[in-house]
């Protein structure tokens, strides 16, 4: 199979789809790998390691895009919509259920879509949105600690406190893999920290691993808004797998919160759990809302591109694989893969894109079948 490795062109963004070691291990197939030129250079990969790993540089965005199958790192931005054809296989972070542009655009080239976020385990494990879950997790709470210093809008507060002067309030809604990624640092850093899920058994997982070192409740409206009033930190953590994320905190809860608080929406990507959510961009990463600073960047890892080019590839080569040896029989053969398959030859086949889009749900053998 012909495959393309394109440069990310979304604001700030460095990272890249594949790693020297993921060519090396589809061009030992006799797969032929097709890299734009200075694609790898945000994640500190040169031209030349490709080409000792079997990839061929091609100079512009449109020959890398002519393979049979593309493999990126973030969905494509409009820009990049003219690139979507018939005959193309594309695999990539999609995050369609709050991107209406990007799913009719898909609809109209019949592009077939494979969303990393959605690829599924049969234990229900999301593979290839843990490791930038993770990455984002973390993130949220170094991010945090910054925008709370008085100098970037927030309340002047260091997250650890000092002896005799109380820590960072954070608040964590969600205890998922972003939420508890968060925790750890939030916990190391020596703030206050309280985590809310609807799942017992997760609240229960972290207090056995912290042991009174956090704080967990069951999380339900009156609990959120009563810890959110008194945070200093909010992290939104909050995932629907291939849906749009539910509004946990409301436009009218912002008047209650403290003045410089800081809120860190890592849904983002799923349309965001604070309703006052909107993306923004590295370069320009916050805006503030009655006195609460909003960090809602939608591509965060792209941030430390590097760990999160390496860490994604350590999920992502497995599925690229199979993908290049089989084409769409590995879906079939797949059901990890079914659940990542988003649109096919014009029809939508993943139910909460279609939900959010009040669009028509095929299912994926149906799909392939038609």
């Amino acid at each position: 199979m012909r495959i393309g490795l394109p440069k990310e062109i979304k604001d700030n963004e460095y990272r890249v789809g594949l790693t020297p070691a993921a060519v090396k291990a589809l061009t030992n197939r006799g797969h032929q790998v097709f890299v734009q030129q200075d694609a790898g250079l945000g994640s500190a990969i040169s031209d030349a390691e490709y080409v000792a790993a079997g990839a061929e540089i091609v100079s512009s965005a449109e020959e890398a895009w002519s393979a049979q199958m593309v493999v990126k790192v973030k969905e494509p931005i409009s820009a990049e919509y003219h690139y979507l054809r018939a005959d193309l296989l594309l695999f990539t972070y999609l995050h369609l259920a709050s991107d209406n542009p990007l799913t009719d655009a898909l609809i109209a080239s019949g592009t077939t879509a494979i969303a990393y976020e959605t690829v599924q385990t049969a234990s229900g494990q999301l593979p290839l949105l843990t490791p930038m879950s993770e990455v984002a997790g973390r993130m949220a709470t170094q991010v945090g600690a910054t925008y709370l210093q008085k100098s970037h809008g927030g309340r002047g507060v260091l997250m650890g406190g000092v002896p005799g002067v109380a820590p960072a309030n954070v608040v964590i809604l969600g205890a998922g893999i972003v939420g508890s990624n968060a925790a750890r640092v939030a916990v190391g850093m020596g703030a206050q920290v309280t985590v809310l899920d609807i799942s017992h058994e997760r609240l229960k997982s972290l207090d056995d691993i912290y042991r009174g070192q956090l704080q967990t409740r069951i999380s339900d409206q009156h609990t959120i808004e009563e810890l959110v009033y008194q945070a200093d930190l909010v992290v939104g953590a909050v995932l629907i797998p291939g849906g749009r994320a539910p509004w946990l905190v409301t436009r009218d809860m912002l008047p209650n919160m403290l003045k410089g608080a800081v809120i860190v929406d890592v849904a983002v990507d799923q349309g965001g759990c604070i309703e006052t959510t909107k993306a923004t961009t590295h370069s320009n990463p916050t805006y503030e809302i009655d006195g609460v600073v909003h960090y809602c960047v939608a591509n965060m890892p792209g941030a430390v591109p590097r760990t999160s080019t390496f860490a994604l590839n350590n999920q992502t080569t497995f599925y690229a694989l199979q993908l290049a040896d089989a084409g769409l029989e590995a879906v079939r053969k797949s059901t990890a893969l079914q659940y990542g398959l988003n649109s096919y030859k014009g029809l939508i086949t993943y139910p909460a894109v279609a939900e959010a889009f009040n669009l028509n749900y095929t299912p994926v053998l149906e799909a392939l079948d038609s």
